[in-house]
C-alpha cells in the first residue's frame, strides 16, 4: 500500500499524473500491491525515491555494459589517474579529482577497472546518486571515497531489512551455502534488481532470478544438496535523506547537520549479511 501524507495513492493516477515510465511504473504497482506500507509525508518524496530507483536501474545496466572486470580483492584494478589502489584491494579516491569526475570514470573507462560484486553495488548506487542529485550536490556530500567491499560513504544511508517485496532500484542477494571454499567469490551474489524479472549481477551479468541460481549452482562444492536462493531482505539507500539535497547549493548543503563533509567513510558490514 502507498500512503501519502496518510491517504491511500492510487498507483494508475500517480502513473498519469506523473508520466510514469516503465520501470516506475512497476515499482508503484509492486508498493500497491504490497501488504507493507510504503509512507511518505509528501508527494516531492515519493516522486525522488522513483526517479533514483529508475536511475539505480539505468546505473547497472551502464555499468554492465562499461567492460568492468569481475576480480577478488587480490586481482582489484583501478585507473591510476583517479583512484588509488590500496593494499587490501581497494580503491582511494585521489584528493585533487572531484568525487563526480572519479565515479563517471568507471562508466565511462570501465575496462581500466576490475572489482567484486559488493563494490559493484556501491559503485552503481554512488552513480544513480550523481545522476538524480547533480554534481555539486554530490561532489560536496561525498568526498574522500573509498571503493571496497560494502564499505560506502555514511551519506547513502543505506539499510538492510527483510522484506518479500522487491521493487526495481533494490539491492538484493542470492545466497549460495554450498560454495567451493576455494572460491569464496562465489558464497552469493550481489544484484540489483532490474524490474520486469531481470537482476544485474557484477561477474554473472543481467539473468532471471532462475538464471542467478542456476549460474551460482554451477560453483558449487561436489556433493552439493542446497541450491543457491534469493534472501527476502533488500538493501536501500536514504531516500528521504538524499532528497534533501537533490541540485542542493552549497549554503543549504552546509545546513545539513549530519552531513560528512570530510566524506566520511565507515564499514557496514555488520548490518549485511553478505560478504563478497
Amino acid at each position: 500500500m502507498i500512503r501519502i501524507a496518510g491517504m491511500p495513492a492510487d498507483p494508475a493516477s500517480l502513473a498519469s499524473q506523473w508520466q510514469l515510465n516503465g520501470v516506475q511504473r512497476e515499482i508503484v504497482e509492486r508498493m500497491a500491491r504490497s501488504e507493507e506500507v510504503f509512507a511518505y509525508p509528501n508527494p516531492d518524496l515519493l516522486s525522488y525515491e522513483l526517479r533514483l530507483r529508475n536511475q539505480i536501474v539505468i546505473s547497472a545496466q551502464q555499468l554492465h555494459r562499461s567492460g568492468l572486470a569481475f576480480a577478488n580483492f587480490d586481482e582489484t584494478r583501478c585507473n591510476g589517474r583517479y583512484w588509488m589502489r590500496t593494499d587490501f584491494g581497494g580503491c582511494q579516491q585521489r584528493p585533487d579529482v572531484p568525487s563526480s569526475t572519479a565515479i563517471e570514470n568507471i562508466f565511462l573507462n570501465g575496462r581500466a577497472y576490475a572489482f567484486e560484486c559488493a563494490t559493484a553495488m556501491v559503485i552503481i548506487l554512488y552513480h544513480a546518486v550523481l545522476q538524480t542529485n547533480g554534481n555539486s550536490s554530490f561532489d560536496q556530500l561525498f568526498q574522500g571515497l573509498l571503493l571496497y567491499d560494502w564499505r560506502y560513504d555514511q551519506n547513502l544511508r543505506l539499510t538492510t531489512a527483510p522484506t518479500s517485496t522487491f521493487l526495481p532500484g533494490d539491492i538484493l542477494y542470492f545466497d549460495n551455502p554450498d560454495y567451493r571454499l576455494d572460491q569464496p567469490e562465489w558464497q552469493g551474489e550481489n544484484a540489483v534488481f532490474l524490474g520486469n524479472g531481470l537482476y544485474y549481477g557484477h561477474g554473472i551479468g543481467i539473468n532471471s532470478a532462475e538464471g542467478m541460481i542456476r549460474s551460482l549452482n554451477g560453483k558449487r562444492r561436489p556433493g552439493a544438496t542446497r541450491s543457491a536462493y534469493l534472501l527476502d531482505q533488500a538493501t536501500r539507500p536514504g531516500f528521504d535523506y538524499l532528497a534533501r539535497f537533490e541540485g542542493t547549493p552549497t549554503m543549504r548543503l552546509a545546513d545539513a547537520g549530519e552531513a560528512s563533509a570530510e566524506g566520511k567513510i565507515r564499514a557496514e558490514i555488520g548490518s549485511l549479511v553478505w560478504e563478497r
